[in-house]
């Protein structure tokens, strides 16, 4: 019977299964009133923060863009390129870039059918005027964080504790001792240590204990006692740890950390971070500077290949009106596919203006981003000055010494090597074993009171040496003094972690030292590349020159020749497109010529010097030139001691040179450099050499420079 039952029992469960599904039913509960608005159906969703930062007037106050169905602007605006560097650099902030496509380091020409967005796919990639600031105030790896380390440190505790716990005690033992034990304990400690270059550390502290209790030990005497002490304690480190050049690179807690393993960040190695930070930051303004530069000089270009492709459009329409009109009258010289043709030629020319209108938008766009102003105000900014057309030729030993001294890069890699170089000093000093003298002093007081009017101190040879006695008065008597010296050893049995630091830091050196001399040979290359360039655009700018008037002077003969009926149409179609490139050509070359001595100067490392920038440390808080002026006079009226022995070696050469011309002279702080130190502008030659065939070369005239 029970296995019937059984059986009767999971066929019905099955039928319950198969009936109610595989999905998974919420329960039935009876008190259930429907209100889920308690219950949140997700976790994560997008929204936006509540702050309260307004957006940019630039960027919020931008008009409608000039475009080609919408090219009405209010004015003209002649933007010299002195005004659109020193814009930049006063809304630079964040020091801007074009991204890799630009250029900036040489490569080619910009592409200007994008928008930069650097700063949108990227933002901490890209550097701003905080960084150093940020870098110098870094609260672990900060020139103050690391001066921090040795700092005095004052610590101070009190506490009060009352005693109220039954005893143990029976019998005779109550005739000697309480049953419930009651007392008071009070202890104060104070103290201040300090940490020292050498790696020493010194203390100085004060205990202060009061204990007043029921025993009947201290019956027999006085209820409570006040006991004082002033402890002098020092350790100083003999071999590992010691020394002020491994406390300088490594600081003084280089082993005290999450992981137990070294990390050193002294003031040395903070020292380096910073100065890593400049050049960084110095090349980060020289970027904007080229960038700008860059994109002054394509706008420029824009401008002249659309007046370029404006008279090919003009001329190519006067030819389709003419051909047109003799079409309509049904004369020679209006056939269809004359007519047909000169159409052609007037529409892409038209096309080639809207593609050159477009581009004049786009490329004053980018030089509107680099200045860090609005992207459109009603303005369209047009560049007031002309490229240079001079030969320049630059003393290749000489750019060859600035650009392995003056690179920022390079500096920043040779501060690199220098923190190697003090990481692996540091490391070395872990191999040697820990061995620390130690050593303490200590003043003890005793007395029924802790400062009384009797100035009683402790007498040990009286029947009551603790009635009406003071615990300061027995600490000035000097009658109790504790001294202790000793040493602490530690040293581990392989060194084996402190080998692999050492190996470690070797290797570490070992890599950046070879990135160093591949990088110095990357800047040589880069360096030959930029003369060839500004050897090979101003070559091209002659013969573009050439081109352009033979260009000018052919449409002149075609078009005599098609009136006197002994040219073809097509032939004067060709010729009037061969000008308008030829003047597209020429200008696109003398702009490459202006942009090759710019990158030039970028190789050189004397961009900024050549336009005129020099970086410089902005003024400080009035609170930092007092508490300076008060420590400069501090060490006027103080004794000088040579401490040669405890100072760490030469790490740095000192401030590097901004004028290269005037390494060694003094030259007044006003005095601008000049334009470009290291070249010489030689004379163009009034004509080229003779032709094949005997024939002379038409006369380079290049345009004159601005101001001659």
């Amino acid at each position: 019977m029970p296995r019937i039952l059984r059986q009767l029992w999971v066929a019905i469960t099955s039928l319950t299964l198969v009936a109610g599904g595989c999905a998974p039913r919420q329960p039935f509960y009876f008190f259930e009133d429907g209100d889920l608005s308690h219950y949140v159906g997700e976790i994560q969703k997008l929204e936006y923060p509540d702050g309260e930062q307004e957006p940019l007037a630039e960027a919020a106050g931008t008009v409608e863009p000039l475009t080609l169905a919408n090219p009405n602007f209010d004015n003209i605006w002649e933007l010299s390129l002195e005004e659109a560097i020193r814009t930049a650099l006063e809304n630079g902030k964040v020091l801007r870039n074009l991204g890799g496509r630009f250029g900036s380091f040489g490569g080619p020409r910009p592409q200007t059918g994008e928008p930069p967005v650097s700063l949108l796919t990227n933002p901490n990639a890209t550097p701003s005027i905080y960084d150093p600031a940020i870098a110098e105030t870094d609260p672990f790896r900060g020139v103050e964080s690391a001066l921090a380390l040795f700092d005095a440190q004052l610590s101070s505790s009190l506490t009060w504790e009352r005693q109220n716990r039954p005893q143990n005690v029976g019998g005779i033992g109550t005739q000697i001792f309480q049953q419930q034990l009651l007392g008071d304990t009070g202890n104060w400690t104070t103290g201040i240590q300090k940490k020292t270059a050498t790696g020493a550390t010194f203390g100085f502290s004060n205990s202060t204990l009061y204990d007043n209790n029921n025993s009947p030990i201290r019956q027999q005497g006085v209820p409570s006692t006040w006991t004082t002490n002033y402890d002098f304690t020092f350790n100083q480190p003999l071999l590992q740890g010691a020394g002020v050049t491994y406390n300088r690179i490594a600081g003084p807690d280089s082993f005290e950390n999450l992981y137990g393993r070294p990390v050193f960040r002294g003031v040395l190695l903070a020292r380096v971070n910073a100065d890593i930070s400049l050049a960084e930051f110095e090349a980060g303004v020289r970027n904007l500077v080229s960038d700008t530069e860059q994109s002054y000089w394509e706008l420029y270009f824009a401008f002249r290949n659309l007046e370029a492709r404006k008279a090919g459009r003009d001329s190519a329409l006067e030819a389709w009106r003419k051909v047109h009109a003799l079409y309509v009258e049904q004369s020679r010289g209006g056939e269809a596919d004359k007519e047909a043709q000169a159409r052609e030629q007037y529409f892409f020319f038209r096309s080639e203006v809207e593609q050159a209108l477009t581009d004049v938008y786009r490329c004053e766009n980018r030089l509107r981003y680099m200045m860090g102003i609005s992207a459109s105000d009603g303005r369209l900014i047009r560049p007031s000055d002309e490229p240079t057309t001079a030969r320049i030729t630059f003393d290749w030993q000489q750019s060859l010494v600035e650009a392995l001294s003056r690179s920022a890069e390079l500096r920043k890699q040779k501060w690199v090597v220098k923190q190697r170089e003090l990481e692996l000093t540091a490391a070395k000093n872990l191999i040697l074993p820990r061995l620390d003298m130690v050593g303490r002093w200590r003043f003890l007081g005793m007395g029924q009171e802790l400062v009384n009017q009797d100035y009683r101190p402790y007498e040990a040879n009286g029947l009551d040496p603790l009635g009406g006695t003071d615990a300061y008065s027995t600490l000035f008597s000097g009658q109790f003094q504790e001294w202790q010296a000793g040493a602490q050893f530690l040293m581990p049995l392989g060194f084996r972690r402190e080998l692999a630091t050492v190996r470690h830091h070797q290797l570490q050196l070992a890599r950046e030292r070879a990135r160093l001399q591949d990088e110095e040979l990357e800047a040589s290359h880069a360096l030959v590349e930029a003369v060839r360039s500004v050897d090979a655009n101003f070559a091209l700018a002659q013969t573009n020159f050439n081109r352009r008037v033979a260009a000018e002077r052919q449409v002149e003969a075609v078009q005599a020749a098609y009136e006197a009926n002994t040219v073809t149409f097509d032939q004067l179609l060709d010729a009037q497109r061969r000008r308008a490139d030829a003047e597209s050509a020429y200008y696109r070359s003398i702009v490459d010529y202006s942009r090759s001595i710019s990158q030039l100067h970028f190789r050189k490392g004397s961009l900024l010097e050549y336009n005129g920038i020099f970086l410089a440390e902005g003024p400080w808080p009035g609170k930092a030139y007092f508490d300076a002026h008060r420590r400069a006079r501090q060490r006027d009226a103080s004794l000088y001691l040579d401490y040669r022995h405890s100072r760490p070696g030469v790490f740095s050469r000192g401030a590097i040179s901004q004028n290269f011309a005037e390494l060694g002279a003094d030259a007044p702080a006003t005095q601008l450099p000049p334009r470009d130190p290291a070249t010489r502008a030689e004379p163009v030659p009034a004509s080229l050499p003779s032709a094949p065939g005997g024939s002379s070369a038409p006369a380079v005239e290049l345009l004159p420079t601005p101001g001659g």
